[in-house]
């Protein structure tokens, strides 16, 4: 194994990484009926369970993203991927519902330090002219485990119960460690430390938390100021990281690179527009439907599917082409599939909604590489430690964005009932204004992408 390039190395680590994270992840959304239904867990409960995870990602990201930086990519990757299999164990041996939560909020924070690191170890180990490929093939990888999550975690879920969607993660991550161990030498980090900005960190967590928990107490007065405090938060950000000497991310990088700022807006809202459909339609596909945990996984496969097989194409034509042109394409195709997902009501038929997850799964496949590319290109190499962790601060904020607005809907429409088949028009009227709030993101992003400029 050591005869094999150190870039190859690092690249089967990471990839190996961003197959069993997304997939451990996605795999809870199709056994959250049978969870909620054996801790006796209501609607809103049900909803924290993917936003708690997104929360503690978004909020951790750029401080992970500074520490493996200064003291080492490969580390911080290392502990993210051993805190993740920990925090699995805890959710399978949970008795009750508060205490998945809070494991999954610690969770979500080994994301933060799998996802924040593992592509600025691949951009700083892969030649230039072949980043794109690099980047296309680890996207491949997280498209490949969105892609079989929700069939093993129906599989699971019948077979086993669904605290098996927990523990199986654990022996693939020690097996991952070991390789790690023994065949990936050395680090990557700067040549200098930085102080870290405790600040920044925590004027950061403090806007996180905020928007998230004031999206779920609106239209009350509370989750009205908590949104202020949201907005005064982020703002009271940028302004620290624009005069501290030593910032998470330096907010000039923006100004600096139409490429970067505008690439990172149009990932925001592509993600914003996907992350929580698949956690409704799971729902749709078994409450509404009544297809079997398995049944409702195999249609939801289909959308990681079509990643998966377009995104290694979409990062070779991203080193030939410029991102921007292959990007916007994938964004008019996403903003196709969601045409046609708004069109299901209560008696759509399975194989109509797998056709639009596909249709969705091949825009986004074409879309996300190139556009990774554009991001990982436009800064330089001190930095990509940092323009990572903004890369994928832009997933999850996006992912927390869509998820709290359908929190705010789910808390109105169906608040705190548990799923009985009376609550099936809350569920289907909640589903039609996301879907259609997905659609709005997209053709922004469609926007956004086109007018990016060259890189």
């Amino acid at each position: 194994m050591r005869k094999l390039p150190l870039d190859t190395i690092a690249l089967i680590a990471v990839c190996a990484g961003y197959l069993i994270a997304p997939m451990g992840m996605a795999a809870v959304n199709v056994a959250i009926p049978a969870l909620a239904e054996d801790l006796q867990a209501n609607a809103i409960k049900v909803a924290w369970l993917p936003t708690l995870y997104i929360l503690s990602n978004v909020a951790l990201m750029l401080p992970f993203g500074k520490i493996a930086d200064n003291y080492g990519r490969k580390r911080i990757y290392v502990w993210g991927l051993a805190l993740n299999a920990i925090a699995a164990g805890m959710c399978a041996i949970a008795t009750n519902i508060d205490w998945i939560l809070f494991w999954r909020f610690i969770q979500g924070a080994s994301g933060a330090m799998i996802f924040g690191t593992g592509v600025a170890i691949i951009t700083a180990v892969a030649p230039s002219n072949k980043r794109g490929t690099a980047l296309g093939i680890v996207a491949s990888c997280v498209y490949i485990g969105l892609t079989l999550a929700p069939a093993l975690g129906g599989w699971l879920t019948e077979l086993l119960g669904w605290r098996s969607v927990f523990y199986f993660q654990i022996p693939l991550v020690v097996a991952l460690l070991v390789y790690i161990k023994v065949y990936l030498p050395g680090d990557w980090k700067n040549d200098h430390h930085s102080r870290f900005d405790w600040i920044g960190s925590a004027i950061f967590i403090l806007f996180s938390c905020s928007l998230v928990y004031g999206f779920s107490k609106l239209p009350s007065v509370l989750g009205i100021g908590l949104l202020g405090v949201a907005v005064l938060s982020l703002l009271g950000f940028i302004q620290h990281q624009r005069y501290v000497k030593q910032p998470l991310i330096r907010v000039q990088m923006f100004k600096e690179s139409r490429v970067f700022s505008l690439s990172l807006s149009t990932s925001l809202l592509m993600y914003a527009s996907n992350f929580a459909i698949i956690f409704l339609l799971s729902l749709y596909l078994q409450y509404v439907n009544g297809l079997s945990p398995a049944e409702a996984g195999q249609i939801l496969l289909l959308q990681a599917l079509c990643m998966a097989i377009v995104a290694p194409f979409a990062g070779k034509l991203s080193d030939r082409f410029q991102p921007r042109i292959v990007a916007t394409s994938g964004c008019f195709i996403v903003a196709c599939g969601f045409i046609m997902l708004n069109q299901i009501d209560v008696n759509s038929q399975p194989a109509f909604i797998g056709a639009g997850l596909a249709l969705v799964g091949l825009g986004f496949g074409l879309f996300s590489t190139p556009n990774n590319s554009a991001i990982m290109g436009a800064v330089n190499e001190q930095e990509v430690g940092v323009a990572s962790a903004s890369m994928n601060l832009s997933r999850t904020i996006g992912n927390l964005v869509g998820m709290s607005l359908v929190n705010l809907m789910m808390h109105h429409y169906i608040g705190d009932a548990t799923f009985t088949p009376e609550q099936n028009p809350a569920l289907m009227l909640t589903v039609s204004l996301a879907l259609k709030m997905s659609l709005s993101f997209v053709v922004i992003a469609c926007l956004f992408s086109a007018v990016r400029g060259r890189q």
